[in-house]
């Protein structure tokens, strides 16, 4: 891995930790009135959003950091290993986090073009990690490998959106602006399937052809 890799590797983990250790930090606590929650206080009265909530920033924070893992040369090498987290990544996406977030998008209320944003980039992430889950099952590895890293870019939007929110905020007019949560709701996502795609394409013959059958 080349310097510049090595780099961008290590500014995703600090990332990825900020965001995976504030969430259980801010949220561990199960108060509905702090944070974000703040913000949900009707949604919190329906009975759908809390567990939907709790759930997705749970099983998502640990899901980071599972894949984070996944994609180091010491975890795939262990078969035993890469296949116990493979299996928790996928039963976490599709039983906690992917199912939190299809609950949570019904109650965005940040307009028409936000909501299919969401809606599709979580579908596009069930959808790569299932098929990703029966490239491994069939032994297909070269095409798992390319198709986790698809699921992977989709889960990372977790922290590119709280990024460029971020960036927003302090650079900009913040979210609430016309039009900047809905530029937010793409870039969080697109670029890093794009990003993937350049690495698919540039990778071909290199991804490990080690036996992982789920």
């Amino acid at each position: 891995m080349s310097v510049t890799g090595k780099v961008l590797r290590y500014l995703a983990l600090v990332w990825i930790l900020i965001l995976s250790l504030g969430t259980f930090y801010l949220y561990g606590n199960f108060k509905t009135d702090e944070g974000f929650l703040l913000l949900k206080q009707l949604a919190i009265k329906t009975g759908l959003y809390l567990p939907a909530f709790y759930a997705h920033i749970f099983g998502s924070s640990l899901i980071l950091l599972i894949g984070f893992a996944q994609f180091s040369k010491r975890v795939y090498s262990n078969k035993k290993l890469h296949r116990f987290l493979g299996r928790c990544y996928v039963f976490g996406v599709l039983l906690f986090s992917a199912p939190g977030a299809y609950v949570m998008t019904f109650f965005i209320h940040r307009g028409t073009g936000v909501f299919i944003s969401f809606l599709l980039q979580n579908t596009l992430w069930v959808l790569s990690t299932i098929t990703a889950w029966r490239f491994a099952v069939n032994g297909q590895i070269a095409k798992h490998a390319c198709m986790m890293r698809r699921s992977y870019a989709l889960a990372f939007a977790a922290v590119t959106l709280r990024l460029y929110i971020y960036l927003f905020t302090v650079f900009g007019n913040g979210v609430n602006f016309q039009y900047n949560y809905l530029i937010i709701a793409f870039l969080s996502w697109v670029p890093n399937l794009l990003l993937v795609e350049l690495i698919n394409y540039y990778d071909k013959g290199k991804v490990p052809t080690i036996a992982v059958k789920a």
